[in-house]
């Protein structure tokens, strides 16, 4: 089953994976959080991305999600990877997240260009009219 690594600024990665707890009831297995914290030692963050990535990753490769392109936590995560073993995706948000705990089983390349599909297409303006019909209804007043 393909591992599942959130390299991110502090403390984005671990809230994402406890809104995974909250959707699935329980925290996945092979699913960590790498959270760059300010001023840390990019080398540091690095090796202890390289441990986490070691543990949660059966031989089956991984997925190395981060949030910002080119920030401190996109460059370590960049360097994590490994041609057709370990990708890196930059711009992860939760329904990327969610697929990706959902299709592990397909391979690496072919599970990224499903997450890049879903990523962008999660992403959208919401008109008034369409927050109105999916929101709860108002409480009665007596």
């Amino acid at each position: 089953m393909i591992g599942i690594l959130v390299v991110s600024h502090e403390p984005f990665g671990s809230a994402l994976i406890r809104c995974t707890r909250h959707v699935f009831g329980r925290l996945p297995p092979q699913l960590a959080a790498l959270d760059v914290v300010p001023d840390e030692n990019p080398e540091t963050a690095l090796n202890c991305g390289r441990e986490l990535l070691a543990r949660i990753n059966d031989g089956s490769g991984a997925v190395v999600f981060t949030d910002v392109y080119g920030a401190t936590p996109s460059r370590i995560a960049t360097q994590l990877a490994v041609p057709d073993r370990v990708r890196v995706v930059a711009g992860v948000n939760l329904p990327m997240l969610l697929k990706a705990l959902q299709n592990r089983r397909m391979p690496v390349d072919e599970l990224v260009e499903s997450l890049l599909d879903s990523g962008r297409r999660s992403i959208r303006a919401v008109d008034a009219d369409e927050s109105a019909a999916s929101a709860p209804p108002a409480p009665r007043t007596p």
